[in-house]
């Protein structure tokens, strides 16, 4: 029977939230003995956005906004059905 591997993508606006989250998804993992790889960074993907500050004219004046994506992998290689339980 084949190993089975799992993995996850976590993405969110805050980084310190994803790092968190990828924090605790690692232990948790761990502590039902599989292994681990990662949290691996991701790029940051940027959306940038361009609004016109008035109402009506002054096309010069412009106001920039930006979002930004975080993402993170996690790999986990050897599992068991504690684990699979400990992600539930």
């Amino acid at each position: 029977m084949p190993k089975q591997k799992i993995r996850i993508k976590l993405k969110g606006f805050d980084h310190k939230l994803v790092d968190q989250s990828a924090r605790q998804i690692v232990e948790a993992v761990e502590g039902t003995g599989a292994v681990t790889s990662g949290p691996v960074p991701l790029p940051t993907h940027i959306q940038r956005f361009s609004v016109i500050r008035s109402p009506f004219i002054d096309k010069d004046s412009q106001e920039q906004f930006e979002v930004r994506t975080h993402k993170r992998l996690i790999y986990i290689v050897e599992t068991t059905s504690k684990t699979i339980d400990a992600l539930t």
